[in-house]
């Protein structure tokens, strides 16, 4: 049986470690309205042997998802929720992750002329409807309020089926269940945190799990142009092996291999808390360094892309991973903090962070503004999408003190 009490204070470095990647996905996201931005901070071309900051974002949020998982589910027990609660919340987590997924995808299809509202609108609605649903209400001081949150959610829920029910895409095509980042996330985390549901914090079961999500990005993923372009294992389009991985959202391994790694690094870091900075920083160091080679050595069968899900991606992204959590973990331990003050709601209202820049664009949309040429190229790009970045944590500081935060 896992003992809670190794999770029962809150891990400020993994808060760090989201909070990073939050902004970083933030500013990376922003760069549709720049020009002239420098390859290295881009996303790579399909087919480019390359991995620009954009190509690690995503994968490092994965993996902070997995350092939570453990926390969250310790904590749920440590409190006195059944296992039975804590598997619907894992459910209904997930369930709220697609469905978000699915109403900011099919938004990016953009709309029908002969749709009833502009995309703007559109985005204003969501929010509202994403907000009534899943604020984190504070606790009701009496019936009327109590009554009234409800109502507030009810209108969520109204909201969004009124966007479900009248979008239309440009081709004319209905709402649909396409789940984007947002729903990757949900069927990953779905994946981690059912396995983590059932054998808890023991390794001897978790790292055989990572082994095999490693296994079969290996065997999936096709090879490079000069080995033959397939992937080891090339089976016929339909079978059984190939259902089950589409079946699960298990995919080639890759996206479940960052949250598995989190949650692995999460509770290695949780047991030996108390050990020397001198013997956490050589176990980092070791870790990083043999994920590298397994990173060169793939590189060689493998191109590195984030496109494909190529190994090498898996292992680098991992490596960065694990480095940057114990570099954080030693900010924390010698109280280098202060400076996490500045981009803290990123870490601790992820979701209302994520859903900020929607309303800002919305409201672009509607008004028609459009920003000075002059800030929109080359170094003077960045620092807009930098700025923005900035102002969208800000605005969530503001809403969390007006008791507004997303949380599922």
């Amino acid at each position: 049986m896992s003992d809670n009490t190794i999770y029962s204070r809150r891990n400020l470095a993994i808060d760090m470690l989201r909070a990073l990647t939050m902004f970083i996905m933030i500013f990376v996201n922003d760069f549709w309205k720049v020009h002239d931005v420098p390859h290295w901070l881009e996303h790579a071309a399909y087919g480019e042997d390359f991995m620009g900051l954009a190509d690690i974002v995503f994968p490092c949020f994965l993996f902070a998802v997995g350092m939570s998982i453990p926390y969250a589910i310790e904590r749920r027990y440590a409190k006195g929720f059944s296992a039975e609660s804590t598997l619907g919340h894992i459910l209904s987590r997930t369930f709220a992750l697609l469905v978000m997924g699915a109403f900011i995808t099919n938004s990016e299809f953009r709309l029908s002329p002969e749709a009833p509202y502009p995309i703007g609108v559109y985005w204003f609605l969501m929010a509202i409807g994403f907000i009534g649903v899943w604020n984190q209400y504070p606790r009701p001081v009496s019936g009327t309020q109590k009554s009234l949150f409800r109502l507030f959610k009810i209108i969520g829920v109204l909201v969004l089926l009124y966007l479900a029910f009248t979008f239309r895409n440009p081709k004319g095509g209905v709402f649909g269940a396409y789940w984007g980042i947002l729903g990757a996330i949900g069927w990953t985390y779905l994946m981690c945190a059912m396995i983590y549901f059932f054998s808890r914090d023991r390794l001897k079961y978790l790292l055989p799990v990572w082994g095999v999500f490693i296994l079969v990005c290996l065997l999936n993923t096709p090879l490079r142009e000069e080995f033959g372009g397939e992937p080891v294992l090339a089976l016929p389009e339909r079978n059984f092996y190939y259902g089950m991985l589409s079946i699960l959202h298990i995919g080639n391994g890759a996206l479940p291999a960052f949250t598995m790694g989190g949650v692995i690094l999460s509770i290695i870091s949780a047991r030996y808390a108390g050990k020397s900075d001198g013997w956490q920083l050589r176990n980092a160091l070791a870790a990083t360094a043999a994920l590298m080679v397994l990173g060169v050595a793939s590189h060689y069968f493998w191109i590195v892309a984030k496109i494909g899900a190529t190994p090498p991606w898996v292992f680098y992204v991992i490596a960065i991973s694990v480095a940057l959590y114990n570099f954080l973990n030693y900010l924390v331990n010698h109280h280098i903090t202060g400076w996490f003050n500045l981009i803290r709601p990123a870490g601790t209202a992820t979701l209302t962070t994520y859903l900020i820049p929607y309303v800002f664009y919305g409201f672009a949309d509607v008004t028609g503004i459009v920003l000075p040429d002059w800030f929109t190229h080359g170094f003077m790009g960045l620092v807009n999408c930098i700025c923005f970045a900035f102002v969208v944590i800000g605005v969530t500081r503001v809403m969390e003190k007006l008791h507004v935060k997303l949380k599922i």
